[in-house]
């Protein structure tokens, strides 16, 4: 685990401490070899130099997102495409639980482990 992303997740509320850890783990715990750095602000987890998934804290919420999802067919209300849809996002708010399963396919589908 990289200390600056211990150290980031460190300055969230509670509850996004709570979302961020169970992501966190999850993603460490599925995709091997994965590394953790600060890049453009915010923790990603990278694979062999690409981004594999982010964390992105917000005031209301927690957005996770996994790269080379273009094959992943958006999930009303779960899974939402950002730009031209190679993104998707997992948006989570104070009180939500984390899905790790959905989260563990998420990542085995768009890292090739699938």
């Amino acid at each position: 685990m990289s200390q600056d992303v211990t150290d980031y997740l460190a300055k969230t509320k509670p509850w996004q401490q709570d979302l961020c850890a169970t992501l966190r783990q999850t993603v460490l715990d599925t995709v091997p070899g994965v590394e953790e750095v600060i890049q453009y602000g915010k923790p990603h987890f990278n694979l062999a130099g690409q981004n594999t998934a982010a964390l992105h804290v917000a005031a209301a919420k927690v957005s996770f997102m996994v790269f080379g999802a273009g094959a992943v067919a958006p999930v009303p209300g779960v899974l939402r495409s950002m730009g031209n849809g190679d993104r998707k996002v997992v948006d989570l708010a104070e009180g939500d639980t984390v899905d790790t399963d959905f989260i563990a396919g998420l990542l085995r589908r768009t890292t090739g482990l699938d």
